[in-house]
């Protein structure tokens, strides 16, 4: 039975495959429509669902900005030899253009978003898809969606990304966008939790002097001192975790003479302007996934023996 490029078009939409295998699956169902749906779930939703239970704690993390919209994605896979492969690169971008132009909410919106890749379907069809091609479990894990004026960084092909948001009447300037590039660069050799003192949750504050206060309680120099006293030289140690944990007051990585903020300060004065750092977002690979210990030996035997 003959069937034509609108058969395989109208396969692909029924079912999310790629274009290659609907037409193969055409092909080897004779041209039977039905037989063509029955071929492929066989052979990709039992690729798909083998798959699923596997641990996807490898991959890329990766940012787009397009005009004021930015979009950061973490896209994990089971291995890193999959995390270098361009088609798994590609599909990452076609996600974050996916993002971009769609704004979904989270995840799980979107999955049900038009892809914004080659062929039609959703982000779901999509990734079903790819993880069947590409024969590891892709995992869509995170992203956020940033929009104004930013700086980005990915390092080391992916492990780390970081967006900046900044409030500023000179963003047009070089030095500005190379003190924002600074600041994205300090995010990333110097992982922070906050932004600014501010930023710190009172009971995370509370927490920490409450740990010092103890620590003191059991130095013999300090156990008699009263409780005032200590909680007074709790407030002066409490400006190291502010330095450890805040990105404004962490000394600068280029200058350590200066703290981020007069590091920026310094770059508004010179050019006559404002520059405020307003928040930071950073992505670590894989960063919270347990990952599962292989024996790599039992697997290949496994292999082997079919």
């Amino acid at each position: 039975m003959a069937f034509t490029a609108k058969d395989v078009a109208e396969l692909r939409k029924q079912t999310g495959c790629g274009m290659m295998d609907c037409k193969n699956a055409l092909t080897e169902a004779d041209g039977n429509f039905e037989a063509a749906i029955k071929i492929l779930r066989e052979k990709g939703q039992a690729a798909v669902a083998k798959k699923a239970d596997r641990i996807a704690a490898e991959g890329v993390v990766d940012v787009m900005t397009i005009g004021d919209v930015t979009a950061m994605i973490e896209v994990n896979s089971e291995t890193d030899f999959v995390a270098k492969n361009q088609l798994f690169r590609d599909f990452v971008k076609d996600l974050l253009k996916t993002i971009i132009a769609e704004k979904p909410a989270n995840v799980e919106a979107l999955m049900s978003c038009k892809f914004a890749g080659e062929g039609a379907g959703t982000v779901a069809d999509a990734l079903a898809e790819k993880t069947g091609t590409i024969g590891e479990k892709l995992s869509l894990r995170r992203f956020v969606i940033l929009e104004g004026t930013v700086a980005t960084y990915i390092h080391g092909a992916g492990a780390t990304g970081v967006v900046v948001t900044f409030a500023t009447d000179v963003a047009d300037k070089a030095e500005f966008k190379e003190c924002a590039n600074n600041v994205a660069l300090q995010v990333a050799a110097m992982p922070v939790q906050y932004l600014d003192k501010d930023s710190v949750p009172a009971a995370v504050i509370e927490e920490e002097k409450s740990i010092l206060v103890n620590q003191m309680k059991q130095d013999p120099k300090m156990a008699n001192k009263p409780e005032q006293v200590l909680i007074k030289i709790v407030e002066g140690r409490l400006g190291k975790f502010y330095e450890t944990n805040c990105l404004l007051e962490q000394a600068y990585v280029k200058e350590d003479s200066m703290s981020v903020s007069k590091y920026v300060a310094s770059v508004a004065k010179e050019l006559g302007g404002n520059i405020a750092v307003t928040g930071f977002v950073r992505y670590d690979k894989g960063e919270g996934i347990e990952k599962r210990e292989e024996d790599y030996g039992a697997e290949i035997a496994k292999m082997i023996k079919g």
